[in-house]
């Protein structure tokens, strides 16, 4: 009950409006979450963070954006077979009117299409707490803050085939063209990186 009605609060404190959009460096968000927030679960699970190319800056609340970043990644390292290292997958691409699709994979247990939707409700879960534990609020925290900086939210995805989460954020005016490749940061692996790095 406690963490039900703290999951409550944290999505009525989004449903709140949002604050005052800037430019946020996407890439620095990962980091600092395999830095602070998602460190000790990343070390638990030995989880690899794969951005093959630099994210573009997007403008938006810099504190929902992490919220949703954190929450996505949580979730790829949270619904994986036992025994199954988790390996997440970030990348980019341009959308339409000035918009950025960001893609979030994992190579976990999947989703089976007809539940594509109802994920994203309050309290939809798949599975029992005694698999997965979760109270049903994280996704929906996540489309609700998608939704407030205009852009959508979905998931791609097969049982026993990982998933894909996407959504759409406004690209920053002048963010800056991917360049050089960044470094490794804990268990994040950005860029060219990723051909000379194991998991850690």
């Amino acid at each position: 009950m406690t963490k039900m009605i703290e999951g409550l609060l944290a999505y009525s404190r989004v449903s709140a409006k949002a604050q005052s959009a800037e430019t946020v460096n996407l890439n620095d968000i990962i980091k600092q979450l395999s830095e602070l927030e998602l460190s000790v679960l990343l070390e638990e699970k030995h989880t690899t963070i794969d951005v093959p190319q630099p994210l573009p800056d997007v403008e938006v609340d810099p504190v929902q954006i992490r919220q949703l970043m954190q929450n996505l990644i949580a979730n790829g390292m949270k619904y994986q077979a036992n025994g199954n290292v988790p390996h997440i997958t970030i990348t980019s691409k341009p959308a339409a009117d000035g918009m950025v699709r960001i893609e979030v994979a994992d190579n976990g247990i999947g989703i089976a299409p007809e539940y594509h939707q109802a994920i994203f409700n309050m309290f939809k879960r798949l599975h029992s707490r005694s698999e997965y534990e979760g109270i049903g609020i994280g996704l929906a925290v996540c489309k609700k803050i998608v939704e407030q900086h205009g852009g959508q939210i979905g998931v791609e995805s097969e049982q026993g085939k990982g998933a894909t989460f996407w959504f759409t954020l406004p690209m920053a005016n002048e963010s800056p063209a991917i360049s050089a490749p960044l470094h490794v940061v804990s268990s994040v692996v950005f860029a060219s990186e990723a051909k000379q790095s194991q998991s850690f």
